[in-house]
């Protein structure tokens, strides 16, 4: 199962792949963006990348739901969140990461 992150306002979902990030640090690791509002765009891109970008930098609070699914189709439709959480801040974010022990 693929570790996931749903960013509720920005209709972004971050997909954590199962290997590769080991020794990395959380800004380094590579993961799959996609955007709900370009359903075509599914993005193979750093982690800072994506905390840097102006549309993510300018809309804190970001409503963050963690799930797991292989399932790449129904993605969208039927999110089983395991947890949810608000986050004000990119430091924020990292906290959620670390929680998580990704």
């Amino acid at each position: 199962m693929k570790k996931k992150f749903h960013f509720k306002e920005l209709n972004w979902i971050i997909t954590f792949p199962n290997s590769g990030n080991k020794r990395k640090k959380y800004p380094e690791y590579s993961v799959l963006l996609s955007n709900y509002r370009n359903t075509s765009l599914n993005k193979k891109i750093r982690l800072i990348d994506i905390v840097e970008n102006p549309e993510f930098q300018g809309r804190f609070p970001h409503t963050v739901g963690f799930f797991k699914s292989e399932n790449r189709e129904s993605v969208w439709e039927d999110l089983n969140y395991l947890e949810l959480r608000i986050v004000g801040s990119v430091e924020e974010f990292w906290k959620f990461l670390n929680d998580l022990d990704l």
